[in-house]
């Protein structure tokens, strides 16, 4: 499924152009969440469901021969003269993986579906950053590039910067490139979804910024990602002309149409019947998708271009139960 509309948004070269420090500000207040206990590789702010060691009390065992005696809670012996384990609350740190899709179907739309993937990015990344998560970077199908550019993993505020840099650096072609490649460089989206879940780079959420309009059944790389260990949310990035072509200037007649991912150019003849068919499998699609990824455990989430970033992280991401 190719995309045919021109990239109109000027490219962001600094932070400030992709989140101020007003949207910053009001995200300091949110967090990161899991639907599952993950083993993380540091001691974290995260509370888990397993018992161990930390400072934090949680409950009571009766003793067996063989426990730690510093464990045994002394004033409960003097009372009720039996042995008692204190247990504690075990602390575990979360890894949270973000992975932009920069192949050429999204470096379209007016805005660019793949700077708003930017912002979305650097906006989770500061999250799970001022909230001491690990913090991974990926960015797949850039023309030019590396089929899977990885950056991990991150820990504090001060990371922010170094976090930035690499999305803003790394999703764009290399200077003086001209050919396109095909969706993510080589071997597909499929590809590069199985080269992040084998990285084994931790145990976490993941989420995935990309339009998925690709011509592949996603269903092998979904199936890697769920298998993964990942809480993975499939972000579904679409711009509004995508949706709505209808309502675009100058869409229907006898037009020059060049696919964004293969560079291909062809005469068509768009009429409102052929714009109702096109808008009938887009939706197709966008199921598929869905149900692919329900099917896996995985959260499916729609979101349009031109949404505003802050409104959909203080709101919409946090009824759909990825922040807190």
């Amino acid at each position: 499924m190719g995309v045919l509309a021109p990239a109109s948004t000027p490219r962001p070269t600094s932070i400030d152009e992709l989140i101020g420090p007003e949207l910053l500000a009001r995200l300091d207040r949110l967090d990161v969440l899991s639907r599952k206990v993950f083993s993380g590789k540091l001691p974290g702010e995260r509370r888990s469901k397993k018992r161990g060691a930390s400072v934090e009390f949680d409950d009571y065992r009766d003793y067996v021969a063989g426990d730690d005696l510093r464990h045994i809670d002394w004033n409960v012996y003097a009372r009720l003269d039996r042995f008692f384990i204190k247990l504690f609350r075990e602390e575990e740190d979360l890894a949270l993986h973000l992975v932009v899709d920069a192949s050429g179907s999204m470096d379209a739309g007016a805005p660019s579906k793949l700077v708003f993937a930017q912002r979305m990015a650097v906006a989770l990344a500061y999250v799970g950053l001022v909230n001491q998560d690990r913090v991974i970077a990926s960015v797949v199908g850039a023309p030019g590039r590396k089929p899977v550019q990885l950056l991990g993993a991150l820990r504090g505020r001060r990371s922010l910067q170094r976090l930035t840099e690499f999305f803003l650096e790394s999703v764009w072609a290399p200077e003086g490139h001209v050919a396109r490649d095909a969706a993510t460089g080589g071997g597909g989206l499929n590809a590069a979804m199985k080269t992040l879940a084998l990285s084994r780079r931790g145990k976490g959420v993941m989420v995935v910024l990309s339009d998925f309009l690709v011509r592949e059944d996603l269903s092998e790389g979904l199936s890697y990602l769920a298998g993964g260990g990942f809480d993975v949310y499939c972000m579904q990035v679409l711009s509004t002309g995508e949706l709505e072509p209808e309502k675009e200037a100058g869409v229907v007649g006898d037009l020059r149409l060049t696919d964004a991912e293969t560079g291909l150019a062809a005469e068509v003849t768009i009429s409102t019947a052929m714009l109702k068919k096109y808008k009938t499998r887009l939706a197709a699609h966008i199921e598929r998708l869905r149900v692919l990824c329900a099917a896996r455990g995985m959260t499916h989430v729609m979101l349009k271009s031109d949404a505003d970033v802050g409104e959909l992280m203080m709101g919409y991401l946090r009824r759909r139960g990825l922040l807190g």
